[in-house]
């Protein structure tokens, strides 16, 4: 029975009898074996009553028992939905009401807090640790590893994925297998991935750029990862020797170029560094080729697409544009009034058409709708101008969403949290230029008449309430905010006066 996701990423490990996966030390794990994890990590799916369809939701570690429940998911038919380890129990517990997955797999520390919202929400909780061990891997081990694989369709969703614009609750963007089949596949064309390719794998695998991009592209062309927890510096220079490619955030290279180690005798081997989910500094572009001879190849992705654009793998990778559409992907530019296409060089909206783009909004029709068009181009809410050559260079969001580290942050969420501290009267969350994480979440407040802000306890409260990413690196007081004749809060002039905080 056909299940193209299943089919063309998981299915051809059986036949590779090399390293899949290259692990801690001199371990590894071969094609054939992460194919019996993904099939036993499906059997016990099954067993906890996961059928095609239902939501499977993990905030786990980095393990190759983790990707394998990606395969899992795709063998059963089931959507996955990964979370990001960094969210407090209050921010998943929004997410399982809103998707009512059947399972939700998280580390074991977390079991008691989490144990009450599977109980409100219906769904059956279970453990996975930074190990791989936990009450999944005891049942995993106690299925058989056969196949098992439900007939699907290519355009049956495969992901969940939430993303976050400047207001409201968290959107759900629906994937399909076709799209993330689409992307996959013209990725390891467009950047001469094959067989003898060795990707260094050090993003997280919540996160589209860590999964969809890194992993897929891997199994889709018969590569091999060295397959670590996350970004350890001393790890990444051990391991580059080894690999042939690196796909990283901006703040990779900048960590990379601060160590006199990393140097062009480490690297001459190496074939592509590819970096994206969050702007690359022009002077990163320029110091890394300085110390390399590489230029690094910059894309533009984001939840709801996967990859649209590209710098070219042969040719010229132009610093501060995020290349050219993949092919297959159509980009424009339009007006955000009107929605007509503008000229070369003018700025605009940023809209996408192609097989990569995601079908719609969980539970959201109405802001499906606003976003998606009925001639399926999507409306990114970035803006950016093509020059004449067809580079695409992004010059900011027409909303005030935070990309830092590759992480989306709505300052809204930050905002209400912030205004309910004691003596704030009013604030204001923007984007500021940061060397490591492009952006960094930095908060303007105002405090009450006869008040005073104690700065520490308000690092304190958010530390219990947000995420790491989310929470400020830097907090100012100030008198007033600026506002316009409307009154409403021009940031615009906030970042223009703390925009050199961090750089």
């Amino acid at each position: 029975m056909p299940n193209p996701l299943y089919d063309r990423l998981f299915a051809p490990l059986a036949d590779r009898p090399g390293a899949f996966l290259h692990l801690d030390g001199d371990t590894s794990l071969s094609g054939p074996d992460f194919l019996a994890m993904v099939h036993r990590a499906a059997a016990a799916l099954r067993s906890l009553g996961v059928r095609a369809g239902d939501r499977v939701a993990l905030q786990v570690a980095k393990t190759p028992e983790a990707l394998a429940i990606y395969g899992a998911t795709a063998a059963t038919g089931a959507v996955l939905l990964p979370l990001n380890t960094a969210y407090t129990p209050s921010e998943v517990e929004a997410f399982v009401a809103d998707a009512t997955p059947r399972v939700l797999l998280v580390d074991p520390t977390c079991a008691e807090a989490l144990s009450p919202v599977c109980a409100r929400h219906d769904a059956t909780l279970t453990t996975l640790d930074a190990s791989g061990r936990g009450r999944f891997r005891e049942l995993c081990d106690a299925q058989s590893s056969g196949a098992v694989v439900e007939a699907r369709e290519a355009s049956d969703l495969a992901a969940l994925l939430y993303t976050s614009g400047t207001t409201g609750r968290s959107k759900g963007a629906m994937l399909s297998q076709g799209n993330l089949l689409s992307n996959a596949t013209t990725l390891a064309q467009e950047w001469r991935f094959g067989p003898s390719d060795v990707l260094l794998h050090a993003l997280p695998i919540f996160h589209t750029h860590g999964l969809f991009v890194a992993c897929n592209v891997s199994l889709a062309s018969g590569a091999s990862m060295i397959f670590q927890p996350g970004f350890d510096l001393d790890a990444i220079l051990l391991a580059l020797p080894q690999s042939t490619v690196l796909m990283g955030v901006p703040t990779f290279y900048t960590r990379l170029l601060d160590d006199d180690r990393f140097d062009r005798d480490l690297v001459a081997h190496m074939r592509l560094f590819v970096s994206g989910s969050a702007p690359l500094l022009a002077e990163t572009h320029v110091a890394f080729e300085a110390r390399t001879d590489h230029r690094i190849l910059e894309r533009y992705g984001m939840t709801e697409t996967n990859m649209n654009t590209s710098n070219p793998y042969d040719g010229e990778r132009r610093a501060g544009t995020v290349g050219r559409p993949l092919p297959g992907v159509e980009v424009v530019v339009t007006d955000p009034a009107t929605g007509a296409p503008l000229p070369v060089g003018e700025t605009g909206m940023v809209e996408v058409r192609g097989p990569n783009v995601f079908s719609g909004y969980w539970g959201m029709p109405e802001k499906t709708r606003e976003e998606l068009r009925d001639s399926g181009f999507f409306i990114t809410g970035d803006l950016g101008r093509f020059d004449d050559d067809g580079y695409l260079a992004l010059v900011g969001r027409q909303k005030d969403l935070i990309i830092t580290g590759g992480f989306n942050v709505y300052p809204k969420e930050v905002e209400l949290l912030l205004d309910e501290q004691p003596g704030v009267l009013e604030s204001a969350v923007i984007g500021v230029p940061h060397p490591d994480f492009g952006e960094a979440v930095f908060a303007v407040l105002v405090a009450k008449p006869g008040h005073t802000i104690d700065r520490d306890a308000i690092d304190a409260a958010l530390r219990e309430r947000l995420a790491r990413y989310k929470q400020p690196k830097g907090i100012e007081i100030v008198d007033a905010l600026p506002r316009n004749t409307m009154g409403k809060v021009q940031k615009n002039l906030l970042r223009d006066r703390f925009g050199d905080r961090f750089v």
